[in-house]
């Protein structure tokens, strides 16, 4: 995690954990006048509907113009994960062993970046995934993206 992003969180978890939901991560995407902040919340009982994403966006807006820790003009969405969920953390992966998910590399491992596959477990500071009966261990330090993918039966 960036020094960046993690000044973020330190700052945004605690506004949105004092408003009672989970906060599942944030994303920055730095592109000049078209920066964007993303904070996902999760609800695991109530879900999340878009009063909440209201209600978690005034709280967040508010103590970002007066932290003040991006200089450059931005936008801000709050969302929930949805079904195609980023995972930010390695607990997320433990929590979601068994599904499938979609991981891009910052570099290659093996000769690839991107791997589809099911999540086996957690070792150490290495996710586990499973593509096409070849078991990876990706360190989570090196995981650029990842999202489940959902399955629809």
């Amino acid at each position: 995690m960036s020094a960046k992003l993690k000044q973020l969180e330190d700052i945004l978890r605690p506004v949105v954990e004092g408003l009672g939901y989970e906060f599942w991560g944030i994303e920055f995407r730095s592109h000049g006048h078209h920066s964007k902040l993303r904070v996902f919340i999760d609800d695991a009982e109530n879900g999340i509907a878009i009063d909440d994403c209201e209600k978690v966006s005034r709280q967040v807006s508010g103590v970002m113009d007066v932290e003040d820790p991006i200089q450059a003009e931005y936008t801000l969405e709050v969302s929930s994960p949805g079904m195609d969920r980023p995972l930010f953390r390695l607990e997320q992966y433990e929590a979601f062993i068994g599904h499938k998910v979609q991981i891009k590399l910052r570099m290659a491992f093996e000769g690839r970046r991107k791997f589809l596959g099911l999540i086996k477990g957690v070792e150490g500071d290495d996710v586990v995934v499973v593509v096409d009966d070849h078991e990876y261990l990706l360190p989570f330090d090196s995981i650029e993206k990842a999202n489940i993918v959902p399955v629809f039966e």
